[in-house]
């Protein structure tokens, strides 16, 4: 029997069902899926889940605090498209620091286009780990990419030749770095060597073939003897300061980003090794200026199609007693 939930504000309880399956398909470090819900009857909670902490990978938290901005960022967007108002309250408790953001869902209205483009492409959307084509990406992209970050309240940086080449120095020693710490290895193995059936983590099906961070260490060439490559799409989304609502904005621009992209057709890729380990980041901040923490790089481009990623059963991510229809 399919799990039903109680309706919440405006949203019964169908509507409800579909805003919460939506947010599940947003991206996280691992596959981890560190989100949990709470459904009141007038808003939807959404709280971190600190038994999905990657104490090696991510001590800080940062990471899970961006995984559940993309998922509050997918929840907005699917509330917005079925024609209510997402009033989303952000850091709302002193006291519980794991209770995230508050989404009420307010009076009916007619959905805005852009909304509903958004919303179908979240079921569409992929990280894809595979190697790109050489197929360049339209520079009218890139305008769009820069606003839907702003309008998240974050900041992009779009990487020319120059800082690219520097970043794959970056890559590559933060990488080496991370492949000799064996507690390093463990997590990574754990969360990847999944048993068949397994509902999170990454499956070997999206990691066939070159890792997309090795492979775009090696994109400006390609392979021996096919000659050069486009160049590659590296962005940069960051923030004025590093704190825990920083983080939160920036996930939500990295979903609002993520669907821009995948509405026009591209593919993404997570550039992982600068940003997890600290001194790299420090390098990549002093890299791009201005200031600016780097929080997320991603490679867009045209890759092949890929399968879903699994993910938890609703019922694993709810908090409180479902009320069944």
């Amino acid at each position: 029997m399919t799990l039903q939930v109680t309706r919440v504000g405006s949203l019964n309880s169908d509507q409800v069902n579909f805003v919460l399956r939506s947010a599940m398909l947003a991206p996280s470090t691992h596959n981890t899926q560190p989100w949990l819900f709470r459904c009141t009857g007038t808003g939807i909670e959404l709280h971190a889940d600190p038994r999905r902490i990657l104490p090696v990978t991510d001590p800080d938290r940062r990471e899970l605090v961006l995984s559940c901005g993309a998922a509050l960022f997918t929840l907005r967007t699917a509330i917005h498209a079925l024609g209510f108002h997402p009033a989303t309250s952000l850091m709302p408790s002193r006291v519980d620091p794991d209770l995230l953001a508050i989404v009420r869902p307010l009076a009916e209205r007619t959905p805005e286009p852009r909304a509903v483009g958004l919303a179908r492409a979240i079921p569409r959307r992929r990280t894809n780990r595979r190697p790109f084509l050489s197929t360049a990406v339209p520079r009218p992209i890139l305008p769009l990419l820069r606003h839907a970050t702003e309008l998240e309240h974050a900041w992009m940086s779009i990487l020319d030749a120059e800082q690219c080449r520097l970043l794959r120095d970056i890559t590559d020693r933060a990488h080496l770095g991370q492949l000799a710490d064996p507690a390093f290895l463990a997590e990574l193995h754990r969360w990847t060597e999944l048993r068949a059936g397994t509902r999170d983590g990454v499956p070997s099906y999206a990691t066939a073939g070159s890792p997309a961070d090795e492979s775009w260490l090696l994109d400006e060439f390609g392979a021996a003897g096919a000659g050069p490559r486009a160049d590659p799409l590296v962005v940069l989304i960051g923030s004025l300061t590093d704190g825990r609502l920083d983080r939160l904005q920036a996930g939500q621009a990295l979903q609002r980003v993520l669907l821009t992209a995948t509405a026009a057709g591209l593919d993404a890729s997570f550039i992982s090794p600068p940003i997890l380990v600290p001194s790299a980041r420090a390098e990549l901040r002093r890299l791009v200026g201005s200031g600016v923490w780097p929080q997320v790089l991603l490679r867009f481009g045209y890759g092949s199609p890929l399968p879903w990623t699994p993910r938890r059963p609703l019922e694993d991510v709810l908090l409180g007693k479902p009320v069944s229809a």
